[in-house]
């Protein structure tokens, strides 16, 4: 393997980056609502978002992203629909397991960290007269400055989990080092690059986070 082909792995960077922001948006998106079904307990809703993240919390990821990928080619009625041009791109198919998978996940934190918040913030607000509103917008500011550590070591795994997305011929870092492994024959150092790339975002990622804890404690107090 030489320097050009080390090179080559940042082909992949910017798809990799793409995954993980989008898939980041959207499963964080997804994640507020099923929290908010569970935590207020809505008919019907909190059901649906408890089988939601039964689903993608009890299965591999990888599973998850072959099912979507191939899954929706199984039915006529899709590939007649309008979906079938956003489900027949492998992008987006990543990007819709990776969502809801880190959705699945978020939501448990995000609803431990609300329900973690004093019991006596919450009698607090009903006794101002809060609604539920009112007291989830007082209760959900405290909520992130408990869930900030552990959602950032969801991030990163969000992040490592794109490497997956190779699997369905995305040519993201992993995909590139699949092609240098596979001209190469060298998969000791092709991979070790890539591990070395996923390190450094990883890296990257850690050093944001702990700023952000630390402006988070400052606030705080």
């Amino acid at each position: 393997m030489t320097l050009d082909h080390f090179w080559l792995l940042f082909n992949g960077l910017s798809t990799t980056l793409e995954i993980t922001f989008f898939s980041l948006l959207f499963g964080s998106m997804i994640a507020v609502l099923l929290t908010l079904a569970m935590i207020n307990k809505i008919p019907g809703l909190n059901l649906l978002a408890r089988t939601i993240i039964l689903l993608f919390t009890g299965t591999p990821l990888l599973i998850q992203i072959f099912l979507i990928y191939s899954g929706p080619s199984q039915f006529e009625w899709i590939k007649d629909s309008f979906l079938w041009d956003y489900l027949r791109q492998a992008k987006v198919c990543a990007i819709i397991a990776l969502s809801f998978n880190t959705a699945a996940y978020s939501a448990l934190l995000f609803k431990g960290a609300i329900e973690s918040v004093p019991r006596g913030e919450w009698d607090a607000c009903n006794a101002l007269g809060m609604n539920r509103g009112q007291t989830l917008a007082v209760i959900v500011p405290h909520a992130i400055r408990r869930v900030l550590p552990s959602y950032s070591n969801e991030v990163i795994l969000v992040l490592k989990g794109t490497s997956l997305a190779s699997s369905i011929t995305i040519m993201d870092v992993m995909g590139y080092a699949n092609q240098i492994n596979g001209q190469t024959y060298d998969a000791l150092m092709a991979f070790s690059a890539a591990g070395i790339i996923y390190l450094g975002m990883n890296g990257i990622l850690i050093l944001i986070f702990k700023q952000l804890e630390k402006k988070a404690l400052a606030f705080q107090s």
